[in-house]
């Protein structure tokens, strides 16, 4: 029995677009000439585009990246076969600062009037790609936290003795001359354990209490204007709807003022630093999922990070300046993940931004 027998009223008032509106996946058709003559509510809300402005205009001319997808458009449509492809990284020209990751299913359409048509279903997978890449870097920073403190162990017992054995050759020294060189020795000691130290991580138990969040920005933002060079411009960006924190009010300044100092070693003499904080929902952060979390932001135009140092940037001792320590970052991680929250970066020449995403209430 046909459907409108069972809903008549329904379906004679039926409008399927809203339908397609509905969809969480984008829905794009596009004509002969590939220029799209429909966009769903989300295809539109996902490309950055309205369906007004992509009438009669190539669907390239709304994307500045677009990995391959108009060869792969015109491929399907002159070889009149479907195509699936995953993972497909493009980047809207209305966001130009944003990246999308999608799988996409291209199917041919056929029709005796209209002629030649593309149907495009398109799925968000960045927000999965993320959670994927957070969990990896969170299982990895774990594996490499285990062997620091086993490794940092190992190193401070010789340097103890080696303090020791200084400080007993000293007593027996009579000139001051000789003793200056114990004096060194023990020195290079500290400094050495001071050093093994931070490589494994704070010791100290998160003391948290209900803090402003830009409160620590504007602490860490006087700090940096004392230190930087005139040449080297800080503005502030604040969302003044952010709400107050459980944290470690210590620790997330220690934090952010790493990440903000790396920022600024990156520029050397002249640049721009923006400190940013947003408030984002539904965010998740490992495996916990929050209804709320604060985007503290430390964006700069150096730049950029090389390629071969984005895959182990937050280890320890891993820097791309001849004196650096590479402490800085791994330490801004090590702190913000004991506050439950998680560091991230983005990064190209011109424009650099690594992002503390902290919680602000309790995981969903």
């Amino acid at each position: 029995m046909a459907a409108e027998q069972y809903f008549p009223s329904a379906l004679s008032h039926f409008d399927p677009t809203e339908l397609l509106d509905a969809l969480s996946t984008g829905i794009i058709v596009l004509d002969a000439q590939l220029c799209a003559i429909y966009a769903n509510v989300a295809a539109q809300d996902l490309l950055a585009f309205s369906l007004n402005q992509a009438r009669g205009r190539p669907f390239s001319d709304f994307l500045l990246e677009g990995n391959g997808l108009p060869a792969i458009l015109r491929r399907a449509l002159e070889a009149g076969e479907g195509i699936a492809d995953r993972e497909i990284t493009v980047r809207p020209a209305g966001t130009p600062r944003e990246t999308r990751t999608l799988d996409i299913t291209i199917t041919p359409l056929e029709g005796q009037v209209t002629g030649n048509h593309l149907l495009l279903e398109l799925a968000d997978t960045t927000q999965r790609q993320r959670i994927s890449r957070e969990n990896d870097l969170l299982a990895r920073l774990d594996g490499s936290r285990l062997m620091i403190r086993q490794l940092a162990h190992e190193i401070k017992n010789p340097l103890g003795g080696l303090r020791g054995a200084a400080q007993l050759l000293e007593r027996e020294l009579q000139g001051a001359a000789l003793k200056e060189y114990t004096r060194v020795i023990i020195g290079e000691a500290d400094r050495l354990t001071a050093l093994v130290d931070s490589m494994a991580g704070p010791k100290r138990v998160p003391q948290k209490s209900l803090i402003n969040v830009h409160e620590v920005c504007e602490h860490v933002y006087h700090l940096l204007r004392a230190e930087a060079d005139p040449g080297i411009l800080i503005e502030r960006d604040y969302d003044p709807s952010l709400p107050n924190a459980m944290l470690d009010r210590h620790q997330i300044i220690q934090a952010l003022l790493n990440v903000a100092r790396n920022a600024m070693q990156a520029l050397s003499v002249r640049g721009r630093i923006v400190l940013r904080t947003r408030a984002l929902s539904n965010v998740s952060i490992g495996s916990a999922r929050h209804r709320l979390v604060a985007s503290v932001q430390v964006e700069d135009d150096g730049p950029g990070i090389p390629d071969e140092l984005r895959s182990s940037i937050f280890y320890p001792l891993v820097t791309g300046r001849a004196n650096g320590t590479g402490l800085g970052l791994a330490v801004a991680q090590e702190l913000v993940s004991r506050n439950g929250g998680l560091v991230e970066f983005e990064s190209e020449s011109g424009r650099t931004v690594f992002t503390l995403l902290l919680p602000l209430g309790d995981a969903g």
